[in-house]
Protein backbone atom coordinates (compact mmCIF):
# COMPACT_ATOMS: atom_id res chain seq x y z
CA UNK A 1 0.00 0.00 0.00
CA UNK A 2 1.64 3.38 -1.16
CA UNK A 3 1.14 6.87 0.61
CA UNK A 4 -0.50 9.63 -0.81
CA UNK A 5 1.60 12.92 -1.10
CA UNK A 6 -1.07 14.16 1.31
CA UNK A 7 -0.37 11.93 3.95
CA UNK A 8 3.41 12.48 3.35
CA UNK A 9 4.80 15.20 5.51
CA UNK A 10 5.77 18.00 3.82
CA UNK A 11 10.02 18.55 3.73
CA UNK A 12 9.40 22.06 2.65
CA UNK A 13 7.70 22.98 6.38
CA UNK A 14 11.33 21.95 8.41
CA UNK A 15 12.61 25.10 9.40
CA UNK A 16 15.86 25.00 7.27
CA UNK A 17 17.81 27.53 9.86
CA UNK A 18 17.78 24.95 12.57
CA UNK A 19 18.26 22.26 9.92
CA UNK A 20 21.77 23.49 9.36
CA UNK A 21 24.06 20.75 11.33
CA UNK A 22 26.02 23.33 13.03
CA UNK A 23 23.08 25.12 14.26
CA UNK A 24 21.12 22.03 14.69
CA UNK A 25 23.67 20.51 17.15
CA UNK A 26 24.09 24.04 18.62
CA UNK A 27 20.19 24.42 19.24
CA UNK A 28 20.17 20.79 20.58
CA UNK A 29 22.90 21.28 23.25
CA UNK A 30 20.93 24.44 24.29
CA UNK A 31 17.99 22.48 24.53
CA UNK A 32 18.70 20.57 27.86
CA UNK A 33 20.18 23.53 29.49
CA UNK A 34 19.28 26.39 30.93
CA UNK A 35 22.23 28.04 29.42
CA UNK A 36 25.71 27.65 28.41
CA UNK A 37 29.15 29.81 27.98
CA UNK A 38 30.55 29.94 24.44
CA UNK A 39 33.21 27.73 25.33
CA UNK A 40 31.70 25.32 26.57
CA UNK A 41 29.73 25.09 23.69
CA UNK A 42 32.77 25.40 21.13
CA UNK A 43 34.06 22.13 23.37
CA UNK A 44 30.67 20.07 22.94
CA UNK A 45 29.90 21.36 18.95
CA UNK A 46 33.95 21.12 17.86
CA UNK A 47 32.91 24.26 16.10
CA UNK A 48 35.73 27.36 15.59
CA UNK A 49 35.08 30.62 17.37
CA UNK A 50 33.94 31.79 14.15
CA UNK A 51 31.93 29.17 13.06
CA UNK A 52 30.13 28.88 16.35
CA UNK A 53 30.01 33.07 16.06
CA UNK A 54 28.50 33.14 12.97
CA UNK A 55 25.80 30.38 13.34
CA UNK A 56 25.06 32.19 16.94
CA UNK A 57 24.48 35.11 15.29
CA UNK A 58 21.98 33.87 12.47
CA UNK A 59 19.57 32.33 15.59
CA UNK A 60 20.50 34.96 17.81
CA UNK A 61 18.76 37.07 14.85
CA UNK A 62 16.05 34.87 14.10
CA UNK A 63 14.88 35.23 17.82
CA UNK A 64 15.79 31.35 18.59
CA UNK A 65 18.56 32.26 21.21
CA UNK A 66 19.83 34.95 23.48
CA UNK A 67 23.02 36.19 23.88
CA UNK A 68 24.15 37.93 27.33
CA UNK A 69 27.89 39.38 27.80
CA UNK A 70 29.46 39.93 30.81
CA UNK A 71 32.63 39.69 32.84
CA UNK A 72 33.20 37.41 35.49
CA UNK A 73 36.74 38.43 37.10
CA UNK A 74 37.57 40.87 34.64
CA UNK A 75 37.24 38.26 32.03
CA UNK A 76 34.49 38.43 28.86
CA UNK A 77 31.89 35.46 29.25
CA UNK A 78 29.61 35.09 26.87
CA UNK A 79 26.28 33.09 27.76
CA UNK A 80 23.45 31.40 25.51
CA UNK A 81 20.17 30.31 25.42
CA UNK A 82 17.23 29.68 24.52
CA UNK A 83 13.87 31.83 24.16
CA UNK A 84 10.96 30.79 24.10
CA UNK A 85 10.15 30.84 20.42
CA UNK A 86 13.52 29.06 19.98
CA UNK A 87 12.84 26.57 21.99
CA UNK A 88 9.09 26.10 20.52
CA UNK A 89 10.83 26.14 16.80
CA UNK A 90 13.18 23.23 18.17
CA UNK A 91 9.69 21.69 19.53
CA UNK A 92 8.39 21.95 16.10
CA UNK A 93 11.73 20.60 14.21
CA UNK A 94 12.04 18.06 16.52
CA UNK A 95 8.05 16.74 15.67
CA UNK A 96 8.40 17.25 12.00
CA UNK A 97 11.28 15.36 11.82
CA UNK A 98 9.79 12.55 13.81
CA UNK A 99 6.76 12.56 11.53
CA UNK A 100 8.98 12.42 8.01
CA UNK A 101 10.65 9.46 9.77
CA UNK A 102 8.04 7.66 11.49
CA UNK A 103 6.76 5.55 8.48
CA UNK A 104 9.95 4.35 7.43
Amino acid sequence: MSESRDDFPDVKAIDKLIHEPARLILMANLYVVESADFLFLMNQTGLTFGNLSSHMSKLETAGFISVEKEFVEKKPVTRLSLTDDGRSAFDDYKRRMKHLFSDL
